[in-house]
Parts: C-alpha cells; sequence; structure tokens
C-alpha cells in the first residue's frame, strides 16, 4: 500500500522532469510546457494502473488501434496539405519579423549585409579591399562595380552584391553590357593591319583558313576558361574580326 501511494506521489515529479528535458530540447513556451506536463502525468498514471492491473491492457491498445487506423486513412490528405502549412507557417513567420522590425544578416568574405524586414531594404558595409569600411549606399554604380569586380571568385560575396545592385541599381546590368560594347567598339576601332597579324602571330599575305587555324590555337591555349584572361580573348577576337574582314 505504502509503496503505492510513493508511486502515485513520485509521478508527478518524474514527469515534470520528462517535460523539462523535452522543453529545454524543443524550446516549448510556458503553454505548451503546462499542456506536456498534463499529458505526461495522464500517461504515467495510466502506465502505473497498466502494470499494477488496474486497467486491462486493451484499455490502452484499443484507443491506439482506432488512432492508428484514422492517421493510416487521413494520411494522403494530410502529405497534401503539408506543402500549403509550410506556406502559411513562413506568411505567418514573415508578418511576426515585419511586426517585431527585425533584421537579417549575411556575412561573407568581402560583405556583411543587412536586410530590414519591415522595409525590405539591403544595405551592408565592406570588409576588405579598396572599399574596406564604407556602407554599399555611400558608393556610386561605377565604384559598386569595381566592388563587383574585386568579389572575383568568392561567389557568396558576388551573389549578395549582386543582389543588392538588382534591388538598388535595377539597370545596372544594361549598363554593363553598354560598356562593355563600348569598349570593345574602341578597341576594335584602334585595330590595323599589322597590329592584327602580331597578335595572331602571322606574316605578310594570310588567307582565311590560316586566320580561323591561328585564332582557334591561340583561344585553346588563352582562353578564360583555360587560365588565360578576357582581355587576351577580346584583342584575340578582334584581331580575326579585322583580318576576315579585310578578305572580304
Amino acid at each position: 500500500m505504502v509503496f503505492r501511494l510513493l508511486a502515485l506521489l513520485l509521478l508527478p515529479v518524474i514527469a515534470f522532469y520528462i517535460t523539462r528535458s523535452i522543453s529545454q530540447r524543443l524550446h516549448l513556451s510556458g503553454r505548451n510546457f503546462k499542456l506536456l506536463f498534463g499529458l505526461m502525468v495522464v500517461v504515467l498514471v495510466i502506465a502505473v494502473m497498466v502494470v499494477l492491473g488496474r486497467l486491462p491492457v486493451q484499455f490502452i491498445l484499443a484507443p491506439l488501434g482506432v488512432a492508428t487506423t484514422f492517421l493510416l486513412r487521413l494520411l494522403p490528405t494530410l502529405i497534401r496539405l503539408i506543402p500549403m502549412w509550410h506556406m502559411f507557417k513562413g506568411r505567418a513567420g514573415i508578418r511576426t519579423n515585419k511586426e517585431a522590425g527585425q533584421a537579417s544578416t549575411i556575412r561573407t568574405q568581402m560583405l556583411e549585409m543587412e536586410l530590414f524586414h519591415d522595409t525590405g531594404d539591403m544595405d551592408g558595409q565592406v570588409l576588405q579591399g579598396e572599399f574596406a569600411g564604407r556602407k554599399l549606399s555611400s558608393l556610386s554604380l561605377d565604384e559598386l562595380l569595381m566592388l563587383l569586380r574585386e568579389c572575383g571568385q568568392d561567389v557568396d560575396s558576388s551573389q549578395v552584391l549582386e543582389a543588392y545592385l538588382d534591388r538598388n541599381q535595377a539597370d545596372w546590368r544594361e549598363q554593363c553590357q553598354r560598356r562593355s560594347s563600348a569598349s570593345a567598339n574602341a578597341e576594335e576601332s584602334q585595330m590595323t593591319r599589322a597590329l592584327a597579324l602580331e597578335i595572331l602571330g602571322l606574316e605578310g599575305s594570310t588567307d582565311r583558313d590560316t586566320i580561323v587555324r591561328a585564332h582557334r590555337s591561340l583561344m585553346q591555349k588563352l582562353h578564360p576558361d583555360r587560365g588565360g584572361s578576357d582581355y587576351l580573348a577580346k584583342k584575340i577576337n578582334a584581331a580575326k574580326d579585322y583580318l576576315l574582314r579585310d578578305q572580304s
């Protein structure tokens, strides 16, 4: 009798420690902690009563069987509803963050960016390079493009900076293309036959096939994907185009 009384008194204590352990792992709120604690007490009481023979095993197995059958029937519907649940959860999270006026921080090798949830605005600080210590919002478009070139092979920094440019300089890609085209035209206008022959390593009169072979041989060695540079590739292409036009 005393043993049974002690067991019943220990049940809330055991339930409390189990609930606290689960709560620490899952970071439950106070309300959820109380609900889980009550559920644990009920489960432990039923378990003790089954062990002591006060309740038949069927008292547990029957409800579990019914619940399992019910869940199996609803499983296809639940699976279809999971994406919708995630969508609503995400929207609720966004609303909560906006109300709180929070900001997310992303740190890369070159940049430390902030995204302000309430407005969707972005800004950041340069961590390395020529513009170290300056805010992106204080840089001109030319300076931002120079910074983008400095990011080089750091994919994370490049992607974050491109996202900033897309939001704050909507036509920056078009401006880059226009400047690149203008630069290429300027270089091509300065090209001469003697310079084109020198670049391709040719001498005297040449035919179309010789020009194409010389161009292909140089591009195989100096293409940017094989360790060359964009500048050399542009020069080689410009020389080929000039000589081919001269042939026609």
